[in-house]
């Protein structure tokens, strides 16, 4: 039964998020995402493109979500099913928090967003082919790869809002220090390539919508240091395939 439960829970939350994604996006409960974001521009905003990624990510958790019922009785489910649930849970949160304007408790949110997710990747074992790298491994990777950074962006509208945005000196250490810290977590997380794939997807965005030249190439320079560290990490072990794909 608690097997059961848990599939049911995480199908919910994979309904949640596109429930309250829609909402959000079309600013039916509060503003759109996309307009109070922009009432608060800072230097680590990504440009709107990036956002697009939330299809991919909710596409794929609602994969997920599907075949863990289908399999709910396995390990990997069981070790990563309820901290997937909370992460859905928190996100549909964070959506309608942001567009109503509650930034400090959304902030808050995303980094326990974050915490769940990070939980979820370090649960994970390794694939049993192809199936859970795209239906399992993939999707969690991505979706943490993306909310890693997130959560730097958003501490960034958090502080706007405030009256403290970001000057360049600050955006250049806080997407240095991410830089440094993605290409460690690529170092130890498993299923690398969709990780670093969603971090640089994200830093190449808010080099893109920046004007400012020295916070573009910090920007280039801390994808180039998650791009080496995946390539690194993944020649030099025997199992590649496993390193780079779950």
């Amino acid at each position: 039964m608690t097997d059961t439960w848990r599939s049911v829970a995480l199908v919910c939350a994979a309904v949640l998020q596109v429930v309250a994604g829609f909402v959000g996006g079309a600013g039916l409960w509060g503003e759109s995402v996309g307009t109070v974001a922009n009432s608060y521009p800072t230097l680590l905003l990504p440009a709107g493109t990036a956002f697009t990624i939330w299809s991919l990510i909710y596409a794929g958790f609602g994969a997920l979500a599907v075949r863990q019922t289908i399999q709910r009785r396995r390990d990997v489910h069981r070790r990563t099913g309820w901290w997937l649930v909370a992460a859905g849970a928190l996100n549909a949160t964070w959506i309608l928090l942001f567009t109503n304007r509650l930034f400090l408790p959304a902030q808050l949110v995303i980094v326990a967003l974050l915490i769940f997710l990070l939980a979820a990747a370090l649960r994970l074992q390794p694939a049993n082919g192809w199936p859970d790298r795209l239906l399992l491994h993939i999707p969690v990777m991505v979706y943490l790869g993306w909310v890693a950074v997130a959560t730097v962006a958003g501490a960034a509208t958090t502080a706007a809002a405030f009256g403290a945005a970001p000057g360049i000196t600050a955006a250049i250490v806080a997407i240095a220090l991410t830089g440094v810290v993605a290409a460690l977590a690529v170092l130890r997380l498993p299923a690398v390539i969709g990780f670093a794939a969603a971090v640089c997807w994200a830093l190449a965005w808010i080099a893109a919508n920046t004007p400012t030249t020295w916070v573009q190439l910090t920007a280039l320079v801390a994808i180039a240091a998650v791009v080496l560290a995946a390539v690194l990490r993944i020649e030099r072990r025997p199992n590649r395939s496993t390193i780079a794909w779950g």
